[in-house]
């Protein structure tokens, strides 16, 4: 069974940062891409950055490009999202997910069989 574990949330001014974690157990993290999404409140869940299996590769929004990085630690089972230059428009509960089909980041949330239970992020202006 597969755990994704969330953690880092919380609330910040614009421009400040934050840095999310995400810890997996259950399937061998390091053959598999990662996501982060994100969801505000009447809002689809939207994608916000991911990552191959090897860390080689990243993709992002355009919406966060250049203020959000993702990075992964595979020897620890950790994905992380380092959030700098927050807006209030980043407010969205985030969560990671599993991709066990592919190596390859994906943009498309049905691509992600496994999913976390989500941190909160609040930007105030």
């Amino acid at each position: 069974q597969v755990q994704l574990v969330e953690s880092g949330g919380g609330s910040v001014q614009a421009g400040g940062s934050l840095r999310l974690s995400c810890a997996a157990s259950g399937r061998t993290f390091s053959s598999y891409a990662m996501g982060w999404f994100r969801q505000a409140p009447g809002k689809e869940r939207e994608f916000v950055a991911a990552i191959s299996a090897s860390g080689t590769v990243t993709s992002y929004a355009d919406s966060v490009k250049g203020r959000f990085t993702i990075s992964r630690d595979n020897a620890k089972n950790t994905v992380y999202l380092q959030m700098n230059s927050l807006k209030p428009e980043d407010t969205a509960v985030y969560y990671c997910a599993m991709r066990p089909q592919s190596r390859v980041p994906s943009r498309i949330s049905y691509e992600y069989e496994y999913w976390g239970q989500g941190t909160q992020v609040t930007v105030s202006s």
